[in-house]
Parts: structure tokens; sequence; C-alpha cells
């Protein structure tokens, strides 16, 4: 009750097991006169709880004959012990409350019913950003349109200015002007999308026959009503019967796919019966309800996370400072970041989006090369570039009203993340980062990692040692790199002053704004970390990690790390327990945090069940199992939880496209499509490193017929081989795709070697 916020209604209703009694001498404030019998230890607790809470008793307020007060009758006693509570202020919109006599919600109890006022606020919607319809441009009509429109815009040059606010400003204006521009009402779902004109004026029809009943009131013309009624149903059911029939046509065409995998995510949203949480808890836990607060709260919470840094050694480090001539960015720099950029991707505050560039061709790139190469010269970014969008995105894991559960990720322009790729690329060609690091970099990927590991535990299993791993976390990694260490980092690994420069320049007065389910909170300053969402920041925080962990690693398999995901792996408890310190301390001291909660330990073959690994003095948690890098690895060396994992994770995907999955109305073939583009996946993703059993594979195969069973509503009752319903949905045997998905990774070591 004390974290309900004051401004809540609340209403308790309950069996209390307690009299609270007739009279009210007292305690006026919280009930009336209208009770029944002497109060009692229990009604005195009733009264106590009240006052406390500043609430009313409301069915002690009503005068009511005694047979209308009493709520419990057993064995010739009748009595009152079921009461309602409200807060002492709403009791004034309470108008009536009795016990209704012969009625019973449960064996002697009898249903007592509360007649209460309210007065409904109209909710204010949170009106949605008006948007250029940019995803026009994936029409080639669209894209011709739009070329010649923007030549004349720029007067009938084929070069744009290079002046990125001239040539920003044409392009959103003609972007407008061309492609129209969204309401800004967000997209509402019509339960009369197959209307048409036939069934509006057989309407029209019956409301006229209506109005000819109510005026004659004969026989005949209540005929004529009762069969335009008849007809109006038959019309509509043949208008949804046309109009079904004319989407799912569409549907089970190569063009229609996107607007299939469209449907089911809509049709999982309607499953729903929370699509946005517009509620979030303040850092004492209260619940705030009030838009203004909760977007205060999400303003304070991001404002904190991305400016306070956490505890370092200040230090002086003499770094050898690169001074040395770069050369311009190149036409062909600037198209291969373009080919590597995604389309359909949300902007930044630019309204930009990186299809622009894509439509326009060789002008955009003789542009970007021009823009780029005088950013380069004069090492600062235009001003627009500085701001972003933070969008709070859930964990899926947590409590979902707590700011701590969600990540920020940040919408910027997309020309600046071209720009951050064209940079990225030279940054990587100069700087080599150690093999231990399998996260962001080219031919590597978490199979790797996983696969090492599992390797690693299976050679000491297999000769009965002990292996120990400790797997280290890392607080709110990317958002607490000191930038001043990140300067330091990158001079270190011998970047050009001049790159140094120029990523200094991203990170300068950055400035952003949070936009949540309420609205978009005020504009505040960003001087800690690195931007989530950036093309840059991955290698940024490899190249971080690199430099600072130079003095304590080890070579792979021993110390491995993906990102801010490291494991450290040793022979002995104690060397483990050393190595574990030596890198909280290479850390720490240059500013990031050691998570002591979610720092874990794991022992392959065990002698000693009671030792533990300690990290400055606290114990870390020992575990049996880890979920690493998405694949969870076993003390024991099985892989038993990850196959019930992978089941899980298959269902999980399975329930989010159910909506299409189960119409009967999608063939067999598309929801087999469906099946494999978004349930199998899921069942497959680190099985390629995992000795399966064949009772485990077995078990996979299962669920798998499962789901395809229910898509296709067909039961074991049916009689209907399991090769029929591979054949008609086209997915294959389960244990062929892994095997295949070995020999495809097998394939990549191979050639990368």
């Amino acid at each position: 009750m004390q974290s309900i916020p004051r401004g809540e209604r609340v209403v308790i209703g309950a069996d209390f097991n307690g009299h609270v009694g007739e009279g009210n001498r007292g305690d006026e404030n919280v009930m009336g006169r209208f009770g029944l019998q002497d109060r009692n230890v229990e009604g005195q607790m009733v009264v106590d709880f009240a006052k406390r809470m500043e609430m009313a008793v409301v069915n002690t307020f009503f005068q009511k004959r005694q047979e209308h007060r009493v709520t419990y009758k057993s064995g010739g006693r009748s009595t009152q012990v079921d009461y309602i509570l409200c807060r002492r202020c709403n009791l004034k919109e309470i108008s009536d409350c009795k016990v209704l006599v012969g009625e019973s919600v449960a064996r002697q109890h009898r249903m007592m019913v509360c007649k209460i006022t309210l007065v409904v606020r109209k909710v204010k919607r949170t009106k949605a950003e008006q948007r250029t319809k940019w995803w026009k441009l994936r029409k080639e009509e669209c894209c011709v349109v739009f070329r010649e429109e923007l030549r004349q815009a720029m007067g009938g040059q084929e070069v744009l200015s290079v002046d990125w606010t001239t040539t920003a400003s044409v392009i959103r204006e003609t972007g407008r002007r061309v492609l129209g521009v969204s309401s800004g009402k967000g997209k509402v779902d019509k339960e009369t999308w197959w209307w048409n004109k036939e069934v509006q004026q057989c309407i029209q029809r019956k409301r006229l026959a209506k109005k000819k009943w109510d005026m004659e009131r004969t026989e005949g013309s209540r005929q004529e009503y009762r069969e335009m009624q008849r007809k109006v149903k038959v019309e509509v059911a043949k208008a949804k019967q046309r109009a079904y029939e004319d989407l799912y046509a569409r549907l089970d065409s190569k063009e229609g796919e996107v607007d299939l995998y469209r449907l089911a995510r809509q049709r999982d949203r309607d499953g729903k019966d929370v699509q946005q949480v517009r509620v979030i808890k303040d850092r004492d836990g209260n619940v705030l309800t009030d838009a203004r607060r909760v977007m205060g709260r999400w303003k304070e919470y991001f404002k904190e996370l991305m400016n306070e840094e956490n505890e370092r050694e200040q230090r002086v480090e003499e770094v050898t400072v690169v001074e040395q001539e770069v050369v311009n960015i190149s036409k062909s720099e600037v198209r291969r970041a373009l080919k590597r950029m995604k389309s359909g991707k949300a902007v930044g505050p630019d309204d930009i989006p990186v299809e622009v560039w894509k439509c326009l061709g060789e002008v955009a790139v003789e542009f970007l090369t021009s823009l780029f190469n005088k950013i380069l010269d004069s090492e600062t970014i235009p001003e627009e570039w500085r701001r972003s969008v933070l969008v709070p995105i859930f964990k899926n894991k947590g409590d979902v009203q707590s700011c701590g559960n969600y990540r920020g990720i940040k919408l910027m322009s997309h020309t600046m993340k071209l720009w951050e790729r064209v940079v990225e690329a030279r940054l990587r060609a100069e700087v080599s980062i150690c093999e231990q690091q399998y996260g962001f970099m080219p031919r590597k990927s978490t199979t790797d990692a996983v696969f090492a590991l599992r390797m690693l535990m299976e050679k000491y299993r297999e000769g009965n040692r002990e292996l120990h791993c400790v797997f280290v976390d890392l607080e709110k990694a990317y958002d607490r790199v000191p930038r001043e260490e990140l300067w330091c980092c990158m001079r270190k690994s011998g970047v050009a002053e001049k790159y140094v420069r120029v990523v200094q320049d991203m990170y300068e007065s950055c400035k952003t704004v949070v936009r949540c389910a309420v609205g978009v909170t005020e504009e505040f300053n960003v001087e800690v970390g690195l931007h989530q969402g950036s093309a840059l920041s991955p290698f940024l925080f490899a190249l971080v990690m690199d430099r600072m962990t130079d003095e304590v690693r080890q070579e792979s398999p021993w110390t491995m790390m993906f990102a801010d995901d490291i494991v450290l792996c040793s022979e002995s408890r104690k060397q483990v327990e050393d190595n574990l310190e030596r890198w909280r301390y290479a850390l720490e001291s240059r500013g990031m945090k050691v998570s002591r909660s979610k720092t874990e330990y794991m022992c392959v073959n065990e002698r000693d069940p009671s030792g533990m690994v300690r990290l400055q003095g606290a114990e870390v948690k020992k575990v049996q199992d880890f979920k690493y890098l998405g694949s969870t690895v076993q003390g024991n060396g099985e892989c038993g939880k990850e196959v019930k994992r992978r089941v899980q994770a298959g269902w999980n995907g399975w329930r989010k496209v159910s909506g299409v999955l189960c119409d009967k109305r999608v063939s067999a073939r598309m929801k087999g499509k469906v099946f494999k583009t978004v349930v199998r996946p899921a069942m497959l993703y680190g099985l390629e490193t995992a000795a399966l059993k064949k009772r485990q594979e077995a078990e996979l195969e299962v669920a798998e017929l499962k789901m395809l069973r229910f898509s296709l509503g067909v039961t074991r009752m049916d009689r209907i081989e399991n090769k029929f319903i591979r054949g008609t949905t086209h997915v294959r045997c389960f244990g062929d795709k892994v095997r295949e998905a070995r020999l495809r990774w097998f394939g990549h070591v191979q050639r990368r070697d």
C-alpha cells in the first residue's frame, strides 16, 4: 500500500474475518455507524489498518436493513466479515454499498456490491512525430522523380553543394514535397478494412427501411426491414470473403512476403495485454504515473548514467604521439561504407536516411567524398550530427518498470554513421587487436569463442583434471568508458593523431533527448562513455579493452573476450583467483567496474565442492552451468540444459509468429518459410559446437514436429506421417540441418586459416 502513489484510487474488497462493530465513536474518520455486532480483535486490526492508510470501511457508511448488511451465513449464524475499503478522500464518489440477498460468490459468503461514480478524464494521446515517407524510395519510379526534383531544387546542377546545412535542408524539403509526410497519428487497425461500395449502399437501404418501419409500424414494413438486415449480412460476408482471398493470395506471392512478416508482428502485438510501459519507478521504487514525472525520471537516469565516471587512478603516462600525413578519402572508400549500411533503419534527428544516398548513386558518392574530406581537413563535423535521440529498449529480464533494466540505443544521423564507417575502416587497417578478442572482429564470431571453451572443457574432462573458469561481467561497460582513457588507448595503439582528433570531435558537445512512451524529454549533455548505436563504438571498445589488459592477458583459450564478456580459465582455483584480482585492478584502475553480483565461477571435474573463489574478500557466485554468449556450458560437460533452452527458444519464436502459423488461410509453403526464418534459427543457435547425443537430437526433432503439427492443425490422431508434414512445409529434418550448420562453420574456419 505504501508504494502506491497517493493520487491513485485504491479499492480493497476482502474477507477480513473480523467484526468492526456497530457505532463509530472515536473512529468517525474511518467507519460509519452501520456495522454489525460488537468489535473483536480482528475487527480492531481492520480499523487500525484503515487509520494508518487513511482509508474508510465503505459498507459501514450506508444505512441498510440488517439482511442487506450480513455478508456471511453459516449454521444459523449471521455476521459481517467482508468489507470494502477505499481512500478516505474518495468516499464521496461512492453512492451505495449493500449485500445482494440470494446471491452468493462462494460457499457461505454473499455478494456485496458498491456503486462508484467516476469522472473519466480523456487521456491525452502522445502525438507521434511526423515523418517523411522515405520508404517510398524502395520503388524505382519514386527514386526517379525524387532525383529529378532534387536536381531542380539545386538549380539544375548535377552536383550537390558541399555545404551540409544547405544540402540537408534541400533534401528534406524535396522529400516532404515528393514523398509526403505521415500524419503522426500512428497506424490504426480498422475493423472495416474490407469495406466497399456495395456494402455501403446495402447498409444505406437498411437504414431507410428502419426509418420506414419506425414511422409506419406495419407488418409489411417490418418484413422489408428484416429482409434488408439479411441482405446486409450476406453482403458483408461476401465482402470479407473477397478481401481475405485477395489478402492471402498476395501473402502467398513473393511480393507479399514482407507483408506476411508484418502481419505476424502485428498479431503478436495484438495478443499482448500491455504493448507500451507508460509508468516507471523512481530511484526509491515508487511508481510514477504522471507523464512529466515519468519523462523526468528517464532524463535523470540516463543523464546520471552518461555523465558520471567510475573512480579511477589519476596517472600520467608517457605516450608517443604519431603525427603523420593522412591521405584524402577516396570514392571507393565511400562506396564500401555505403554498401555496408543497411536500409530500413530508424533515422536520427536530421531526418535523412541512408536510402537517400543509395537512391542518388554516384551523385551522392561525389558529394559524400567531398564532405568527408572537408571534415577530415577541418576536424569538425556538422553541428546537426552532435544531436541524437535515445530510445530505451527493455532487456527482457527483470522488472519492466525499472530504468536499470533498459538499454539506451541512440538514433544518430545516418550520414554520420557513414563517416564513422569510413574512419573505422582506416583505424582497423592501422591497429592490430589481440587474438583473444572475438567481438566485432573480422572472420570471428560467438561460435568460435563458444567452441574454444567447450573444447578446453572437454579435454580436461577427458584427462580427468580440474579446470576453473570465471566469467567476468562489467557494469555498464559501454556507458562508463572514460573519454581520456579512450584517447590514451588510441595513442598507445599507434593511431595517427589526426584520427584521434577526428574521433574526439565526434564526442565533443554531444547532446541527446530520451524518447519514451509518454513523450520526449528535454535535451542534456553526454560527456562519458561510447555512443550506443554508433558504427564506430564496437571497434573503439575492443581497442580500449585491448590496451587496458595488455599486462594481464593470457593466450587464448585461457583468456577470451567478446566485447565486455570475459572468461578466465586456469588449472587451479588459486591461479584463477589471482588472475581475477589482476584483471579487476587493471580494469578498475582505468575507470571500468567489475560487477560483483554478475561475475560467476564454474569448475570442471571439481574434487573439493566446498572450494570458492574470492574477489576482494567477497565470494564469487558459484554455478554448475553458465549462459556464455547465448549458449549454455555445463561444468559436467553435458549439453542437456542447452538442448532444453534451444527448445524453449524455439517455442518463444513460434509464439511470436503463431498469429500467421496457426492461420488456416496461410498456405503450408508460406508457413514453412516463416518457420525456417524465425523459429529454426533460434533452435539451431550454438549447436554447431555442441556434442549432441542421439536422444537429445531426437528431443529437438520432436519439439520441431510439434510446432509444425500445431501450425498445420494436425494431431497424432490424424495418422499423418512426419515426412508428409515436412514435405508440405518444405522443412528438412532437424538433425540434417544441425550437421549442415557444423559443416558450414567448419568450411568457414578452413577458409579463414
